[in-house]
């Protein structure tokens, strides 16, 4: 073969594997398909406990207190996620005080319509507190298809 011959062959095996290479870099930079966008989220979690502030007896039977719960949230959220818990700390005076607590977990609201919540709770159920929780979550609504 003449010379001419072998630099076309070798220029053009130049190109095509130049070629290649941009192929290849531009597949590996194209973006991978998009998935739903999942919604960031702040799911307050509250603490409400049932004893009476003042006397710490119940302020209601537990089923009581959960069907009183449950009318409040349906009321202000137009749904609910409670779980109950047993509570417990020991006063300023040593003495250990237990109590029935209602875990209360809401998600897609504001902090403004949880505080007004609370002092509903805190009014009804005798509280001097309601503990929240502000934690930062992504949300998504799931639905079979």
């Amino acid at each position: 073969m003449s010379k001419k011959i072998v630099s076309i062959i070798v220029a053009l095996c130049l190109v095509s594997v130049c070629l290649s290479a941009v192929t290849l870099v531009l597949v590996l930079k194209k973006p991978a398909p998009a998935e739903p966008a999942a919604q960031t989220d702040i799911q307050y979690v509250l603490y409400l406990g049932t004893n009476d502030k003042d006397t710490n007896q119940p302020v209601f039977a537990p089923e009581e207190a959960k069907e009183t719960l449950k009318n409040i949230l349906i009321r202000h959220f137009g749904g609910y996620t409670i779980q109950e818990a047993n509570g417990g700390w020991i006063g300023d005076d040593g003495t250990t005080y237990q109590e029935y607590t209602l875990v209360i977990y809401l998600s897609d609201t504001k902090l403004d319509d949880v505080h007004t919540v609370c002092d509903e709770l805190i009014r009804v159920f005798h509280q001097s507190s309601v503990l929240i929780q502000s934690n930062q979550t992504t949300t998504e609504f799931y639905s079979a298809q």
